[in-house]
């Protein structure tokens, strides 16, 4: 089974998020969270560092993440780890991978046109809306 990762990157006022407008497929042109494979061996919170890092030069000093929930692809077969995490403070995000920008936490992701995922997108940030806030108590209670 291929294991992959998304990492929601909400800004420090939980008002934005983090995302990549897709070069290549799938979903190429579409808006989609960063993210990337979860290498064999590899434990999955380390790549969500690990790629976050690599997507958006933000470290783990800038952010503290923590796995929300999986989507586990029968047909495919691949898993999606999906990490969340709150910015500590302002960062300056840069990316050679994908073009990066910040959107509306009360954006319609669910508009397929726009974003990848075919809803999954939508469906992860109105659960992630739910949340008592991804403050440092919330994390801490999560562990």
């Amino acid at each position: 089974m291929k294991n992959f990762n998304i990492i929601v990157v909400l800004d420090e006022t939980e008002e934005k998020v983090l995302l990549c407008k897709r070069r290549k497929e799938p979903y190429k042109g579409l808006s989609n969270f960063v993210g990337g494979k979860i290498e064999p061996g590899e434990d999955g919170l380390q790549a969500a560092y690990r790629e976050l890092w690599e997507e958006t030069s933000i470290t783990k000093e800038d952010i503290q993440l923590f796995h929300f929930m999986d989507f586990i692809y029968h047909h495919d077969p691949c898993r999606l780890e999906v990490y969340v995490g709150k910015l500590n403070g302002p960062v300056t995000v840069k990316g050679d991978e994908n073009k990066l920008y910040w959107e509306s936490v009360d954006e319609d992701m669910f508009d397929a046109g726009r974003f990848a995922g075919q809803g999954n997108m939508g469906h992860i940030m109105s659960l992630i809306r739910q949340l008592p806030g991804v403050s440092a108590s919330f994390l801490d209670s999560k562990k």
